[in-house]
């Protein structure tokens, strides 16, 4: 048995992938300290906004509970 979030890791992609520099990705997994950074400097100028992209595709982002998404 392993616990997953009830937040959708496709959902999670394709928010990063279209609204990522906005940080509403962080927004909809429960990061809202996060979210404002990513808005407040374009995803970490960019280069936080393509890490969060790799790690949700191999599955290593975490909800705001720090609990895996679920597929």
């Amino acid at each position: 048995y392993t616990v997953t979030s009830s937040r959708s890791r496709v959902v999670a992609f394709f928010l990063c992938l279209f609204f990522g520099l906005l940080g509403i990705h962080n927004f909809y997994v429960g990061k809202i300290f996060w979210g404002l950074i990513y808005l407040l400097t374009l995803g970490f100028f960019g280069i936080g906004w393509v890490i969060d992209l790799i790690r949700i595709l191999l599955g290593t982002f975490k909800d705001g509970d720090g609990v895996p998404l679920r597929e």
